[in-house]
C-alpha cells in the first residue's frame, strides 16, 4: 500500500534551490535510508513530508489518516516525569482503554446496568489483546536495556537528564509506538557501539515503514533496503543497501558522463552548422530546421561534481614535552565520575578517549581545559600549549557564518574569510545564511573553518564527526593524521581515527575500576 507520494515537486529557500521536479514514493515496509551530501536537503525533506514546510509547487500526497513518527522536542516532557513514565506514554491509548475498562466493570456490577456495556468491554479487552497490553512493561524494559536507558535509573526524572540522554529517550518512546512510518534523522548520534547494534537489530525487524538520514555507513549498509540519493536537486532510487548504491551510483555516474558528453558534441555540432549556414539563402532553411531541433533537445545534467572539503591545520608553536600532568585527578560534579587519574599527554601523541555515553569523557576533557575545577587532585598544564576545541554542542550564533567568521577574525579580509569556507565545502549560498539555520554537517565544517584559523598546537575534538557527510569526513580524518601536533579525539566511529591514532584510553575500563573500588 503506497503510504506517501511526491511528485513533481520543486521547493526552493529564497533563491536557493533545493528540489526540483522531484519525486519520491514511500511503500508500506519499505526500509529506505535517504543520503546525499551536508546541506543537500535531507532535513529539509523530511520537514516536508510531515507538513512542516508546503512545496512551492508539485504535489505530496499522504495516505488518508497516517501520521508520520518523529522524534519528540525534549520540551514535550516536561522536567517532573521519569524514564518509565515518558516510555509508557507510547502506549497511553492503551493505557486509557484499560482505565475505561474498570469503570464498565464497575458499572457493569449495579443491577440497572445497561447491556450494552457487555459489548463495549468486550471491544476494549480485544483491543488490549491485540496489542499485546500485558507484555508493555516487558517491552519497555528490553527497549530500555537495549538504548542504555536503563543504567540511568528508570525512576530519573528528565530534569536531570542531559539534551543527549533526552534524544535517547524520545527514540525510544518513538519506537515502542511503532507508527507506520517513522522517519529518522541521525539516530546513531548519542547511541554508543552497543546501542547502535541494539537499534540495527531491532529496524531489521521492524515491520512497518521506515526512512532513516545518517552517515554512518556500517549503520546504513545493515539496516537499507532502498537507497534514495539526493543529487542534482532530484531523489535518485537505488534498490539495495548502502553498498549497492555506492556501486550503482558510481556505474551511474559513468553511463551519465557519457551521454552528457555524447549530447554535448552533438549540441556543438548543430551550433556550428546554424551558425554557418543561417545568413546563406540557400542554407538558411535547413540551418533553421536545425535550430528547431537543437531548442527541442531535453538536455543531460552533467554529473555532480560537488566539491570536497578540505582540512589543514599547522601547529602555531612548539610547546613543552608534557603538554598535560593529571596527578591523582578526580573529575566529576557533585561525585566522581572516574577514579583518580595518573596519566600523561605527551607532545606528538594522538589519543581517542572511547566509553559509553555519559560516562565521563567530556567531563574529562573540559577538565583537562579548565573550564572545570577538578573534583580533587590536580591537573598540570604545560608551558606554551594552546589547545584548539571542538566542543560536541554549541549554540549556532543569529550571524551568518560569514559574519561569524569576521567576527573572530576581523584582521583577516572578507575575501579570505571566503576562499577558506568553500574550501571547508561551506558554500556561497550557506556562508551569507544565519547559522542557526544550517545544516548539522554545515555547521560543523564552519567550527572547522574556524578552528584551522585558530594558533594551536593540541587539538581536540568532541564527537566532531556526528552531522558530517562520508566526504567530510574523509577529509578531516585525513587532516589529522597529517597534523604534526597533539591530537586528542572523542568519536565512536572506529573508522574515522583508528589508521593515525597512537593510543586508545577506554573510560569504560577506569569507570568499572571506581565500582570495583567502592
Amino acid at each position: 500500500m503506497l503510504l506517501i507520494e511526491a511528485k513533481d515537486l520543486n521547493f526552493s529557500y529564497g533563491d536557493k534551490l533545493i528540489f526540483r521536479q522531484m519525486n519520491f514514493r514511500l511503500v508500506e515496509g519499505e526500509h529506505i535510508a535517504l543520503v546525499g551530501p551536508n546541506g543537500a536537503g535531507k532535513s529539509t525533506f523530511l520537514k516536508l513530508i510531515t507538513g512542516k514546510l508546503l512545496p512551492d509547487e508539485g504535489t505530496l500526497e499522504k495516505r488518508q489518516g497516517l501520521k508520520a513518527g518523529v522524534i519528540e522536542q525534549h520540551l514535550h516532557f516536561g522536567t517532573d516525569k521519569t524514564i518509565y513514565d515518558v516510555l509508557k506514554g507510547a502506549f497511553q491509548k492503551l493505557f486509557d482503554a484499560e482505565e475505561k475498562m474498570i469503570r464498565l466493570a464497575e458499572a457493569m456490577q449495579r443491577a440497572d446496568a445497561d447491556p450494552s456495556l457487555i459489548d463495549e468491554y468486550g471491544k476494549l479487552q480485544d483491543l488490549l489483546m491485540t496489542h499485546d497490553f500485558y507484555t508493555i512493561d516487558a517491552r519497555i524494559s528490553e527497549l530500555a536495556d537495549g538504548l542504555g536507558l536503563s543504567a540511568l535509573g528508570m525512576d530519573t526524572k528528565t530534569g536531570q537528564m542531559s539534551g543527549g540522554q533526552l534524544t535517547k529517550l524520545s527514540l525510544g518512546k518513538l519506537l515502542l509506538a511503532q507508527p507506520e512510518m517513522l522517519l529518522l534523522d541521525e539516530p546513531t548520534n548519542y547511541l554508543d557501539t552497543a546501542h547502535i547494534d541494539w537499534l540495527v537489530g531491532y529496524l531489521q525487524h521492524y515491520q512497518h515503514a521506515y526512512l532513516v538520514v545518517s552517515h554512518d555507513i556500517e549503520f546504513l549498509n545493515q539496516i537499507s533496503q532502498i537507497v534514495y540519493h539526493l543529487e542534482n536537486h532530484q531523489l535518485v532510487r537505488y534498490v539495495g543497501n548502502y553498498q549497492s548504491f555506492l556501486k550503482q551510483h558510481e556505474t551511474r555516474q559513468e553511463q551519465q558522463a557519457v551521454a552528457f558528453r555524447q549530447q554535448q558534441r552533438e549540441i556543438k555540432k548543430l551550433e556550428t552548422y546554424i551558425q554557418k549556414n543561417k545568413v546563406r539563402t540557400a542554407t538558411a532553411k535547413q540551418a533553421k530546421s536545425r535550430e528547431k531541433m537543437l531548442n527541442r533537445i531535453e538536455r543531460i545534467d552533467p554529473p555532480a561534481s560537488a566539491q570536497k572539503p578540505h582540512f589543514h591545520f599547522q601547529v602555531s608553536r612548539q610547546p613543552v614535552r608534557i603538554l598535560f600532568s593529571a596527578e591523582n585527578l578526580v573529575v566529576g560534579y557533585d561525585q566522581p565520575l572516574l577514579p583518580p587519574i595518573e596519566r600523561q599527554i605527551i607532545r606528538g601523541e594522538k589519543l581517542a578517549l572511547v566509553g559509553h555515553n555519559g560516562i565521563g569523557k567530556t567531563t574529562f576533557l573540559r577538565t583537562l581545559l579548565g573550564e572545570l575545577a577538578p573534583f580533587s587532585g590536580d591537573i598540570v598544564r604545560g608551558d606554551r600549549v594552546e589547545p584548539g576545541y571542538f566542543a560536541q554542542l554549541s549554540a549556532p550564533p543569529d550571524l551568518s557564518a560569514l559574519e561569524w567568521m569576521m567576527a573572530q577574525f576581523p584582521t583577516i579580509p572578507e575575501r579570505v574569510l571566503r576562499q577558506h569556507l568553500a574550501q571547508c565545502g561551506v558554500f556561497a549560498e550557506h556562508m551569507r545564511q544565519p547559522m542557526r539555520t544550517l545544516s548539522g554537517g554545515e555547521e560543523t565544517k564552519v567550527r572547522i573553518g574556524r578552528l584551522m584559523l585558530l594558533p594551536s598546537n593540541v587539538l581536540i575534538f568532541d564527537e566532531p564527526t556526528n552531522h558530517l557527510d562520508v566526504e567530510a569526513k574523509e577529509a578531516l580524518s585525513k587532516a589529522l593524521h597529517d597534523y604534526s601536533g597533539t591530537v586528542i579525539v572523542v568519536s565512536h566511529e572506529a573508522d574515522f581515527y583508528q589508521d593515525w591514532v597512537d593510543k586508545v584510553w577506554d573510560i569504560e575500563a577506569w569507570s568499572e575500576k571506581v565500582l570495583e573500588e567502592s
